[in-house]
């Protein structure tokens, strides 16, 4: 009778730990060979204030006549969509040109923060690890949460899908005010903080036992079958990461709630209320990189307009749909300014927050009538950039700059140790 090896003994109860963490099935173990992976490491750009960062993603694009100026440099004439904007013209950068080359449409918006699709990512390194799950690698760990993710689990094929790890899991959304908010300021009782301890012990001895058994199998396995192996312990370390932070808070009091807790509503009347548990996230060091999206739970409806959004999105130049199309958009980069406004007002010894905060807005479509994902309208901010201006980059053929070149100096101004991220072929500046 066959032995069954002990770690598929393992498996349900790992999975239960991780959400979808599953060991791989390996065709050989006959092979002897060494293997090593290096955990991925960063620090902070200064011993000051720390570096942070807050990616905002909307689902469906903009109108990129309404969006772009037309002259580049310091003294571009605002348009439509960037007058909401014009007050905090000094805090950000326009950006137009760059973009991942993709094609897809709706099924590649979730490469907005990775530049690699999904199903094109089991092959590399770090898979489609998107930025801020990137960063919060190295400058999340010091916080009660590593990262946040805010975001809808309804509309347009299926759920938030703005952040992803490099083992290639969705990281699931925080839902609405309500949760973000229980999250940030509601504490445990003491028989929860009993149970959780009794439970990061128990994880912590599987993640041991499972680690252990899975480096002895890699040295009986071929190079094929290691690639595999190397994946799947890739996803242990980040539940270790996990576990190790559960365990460093469990007993720390969680910051006093400002307000009472708010109830959910819809995301539109919701969103400046998102924005503003972000911005407390941030102010209360609870964390340091955060995400938004915008996607399919965005109803026209809660603004006047009866009308599906997505629908109107495929206007064909219909000029009473995107004059509707300009409501809801304007209606989100006047709550993204008041965001940086209030991220600007919260100061401390070291500056603003706004100062040692990196902000990028966007989306991973261009033309949504086109469903196209090039010349995506970028938005950066605050960070410590020199800011004020309209930057043109070339879109097309040799000279082009890839989206992921501002991300790897997005990552470098944090702090981070590398020259690429993604699809990169070098650092924006």
């Amino acid at each position: 009778m066959q032995k069954t090896n002990p770690l598929h003994h393992r498996r349900l109860v790992l999975q239960s730990v991780t959400g979808s963490l599953l060991i791989p099935s390996l065709a050989s173990l006959s092979r002897a060979s060494d293997h090593s992976v290096s955990p991925t490491t960063g620090k902070e750009a200064n011993a000051g204030q720390p570096r942070r960062f807050v990616a905002v993603g909307n689902l469906l694009g903009f109108q990129q006549k309404h969006f772009f100026p037309e002259a580049a440099g310091k003294n571009y004439k605002t348009t439509t969509l960037l007058t909401p904007l014009e007050a905090q013209r000094e805090k950000f950068t326009v950006y137009r040109g760059l973009d991942h080359g993709l094609r897809g449409g709706h099924f590649a918006v979730h490469t907005f923060l990775s530049g690699v699709l999904h199903h094109e990512s089991k092959n590399r390194h770090s898979g489609n690890i998107t930025l801020d799950q990137y960063l919060a690698d190295s400058i999340g760990g010091e916080t009660r949460f590593p990262s946040l993710t805010v975001g809808s689990e309804g509309g347009i094929h299926g759920g938030c899908q703005l952040s992803w790890t490099r083992s290639g899991v969705r990281v699931p959304p925080i839902t609405g005010p309500a949760e973000l908010f229980e999250k940030l300021f509601v504490g445990n009782t003491k028989v929860q903080r009993e149970r959780k301890v009794r439970e990061n012990q128990l994880q912590a001895s599987i993640l041991d036992s499972v680690t252990l058994e899975a480096t002895e199998l890699s040295k009986r396995i071929n190079s094929e079958d290691r690639n595999k192996l190397d994946e799947y312990l890739s996803s242990i370390r980040d539940v270790e990461k996990t576990l190790q932070t559960r365990k460093t808070w469990t007993n720390q009091p969680k910051p006093t709630a400002p307000f009472e807790k708010p109830a959910n509503t819809n995301t539109v009347d919701d969103l400046p209320i998102l924005y503003e548990l972000i911005a407390l996230a941030l102010q209360t060091d609870s964390t340091r990189v955060a995400t938004l999206e915008i996607g399919g739970s965005f109803l026209p409806q809660n603004l006047g307009i009866n009308k599906s959004y997505h629908s109107m999105s495929h206007h064909g130049n219909d000029e009473e749909v995107i004059a509707n199309l300009l409501t809801l958009e304007t209606y989100q980069l006047d709550q993204f300014s008041k965001f940086l406004s209030r991220l600007s007002d919260m100061t401390s010894e070291h500056g603003s927050l706004l100062d040692s905060t990196a902000v990028l807005f966007g989306s991973g479509m261009g033309n949504g009538s086109a469903h196209t994902n090039t010349d995506l309208p970028i938005i950066l901010a605050g960070g410590g950039y020199e800011s004020g201006d309209f930057k043109k980059v070339e879109p097309n053929g040799i000279n082009k700059t890839p989206l992921c070149n501002l991300f790897v100096d997005i990552a470098q101004r944090s702090g981070v140790k590398t020259e690429s991220f993604g699809t990169s072929t070098g650092s924006y500046s």
